[in-house]
């Protein structure tokens, strides 16, 4: 099995700027409740094309990041064609191996596996991302002197392993998801945003 997958994240979560998690501290709050978001701008599995398809998991983490047991909802781009949602679950799922593996294996637990409608925009440095009724979020990076967008690299945890990190903030983040406990209405919280070429 093999896979080559590029595109973009988008993530969002209830810790303050900045979520310790990348460092590996503890969140905020003691926990993390987060939608994580990877958009194939190009790729394959196993020869399928997943281009222009989104996978999203909106999860509780309940402790330290590093320390796994999160327990979360998939949610599968509804314009994924049967073969793409299978391809893509294979990855998200750890059984294809490589990078998105050793991420997938901090879940102890999936919830939920829905096909809901995805917006996944970017625009300028600014992202939103919409699953469905599920969730919803808005994102912008901070700046530099220069200009350019600020950024983290070289953390001990990463949902993009090997690329930097734009690190934002959220003027709006809504979710709701009853079997993982989240129902959050929250502004100005913790915001991220990459890209990512994985390989296995």
């Amino acid at each position: 099995m093999a896979y080559h997958l590029e595109g973009r994240l988008l993530e969002v979560c209830n810790c303050r700027v900045l979520c310790p998690c990348w460092i590996g501290e503890d969140p905020d709050r003691g926990t993390c409740d987060t939608i994580v978001a990877w958009h194939f701008d190009k790729g394959s599995v196993d020869g399928v094309d997943v281009a222009g398809t989104t996978i999203a998991v909106l999860a509780h983490v309940p402790g330290n990041i590093l320390q796994g047991n999160w327990r979360a909802a998939v949610y599968i781009d509804d314009k994924a064609s049967p073969r793409q949602e299978e391809a893509l679950l294979k990855v998200y799922t750890g059984k294809a191996g490589g990078p998105v593996a050793d991420l997938v294996k901090l879940i102890g637990e999936v919830v939920s596996v829905e096909r809901v409608p995805i917006t996944f925009e970017v625009h300028g440095g600014k992202g939103t991302i919409q699953l469905g009724d599920k969730a919803y979020a808005e994102l912008e990076p901070y700046k530099g002197s220069t200009g350019a967008s600020t950024t983290l690299t070289d953390t001990i945890f990463s949902t993009v392993p090997g690329a930097p990190v734009f690190v934002g903030k959220a003027p709006r983040y809504r979710a709701k998801n009853p079997a993982l406990g989240i129902d959050l209405e929250l502004t100005g919280h913790n915001a991220l945003q990459s890209v990512f070429v994985f390989d296995a």
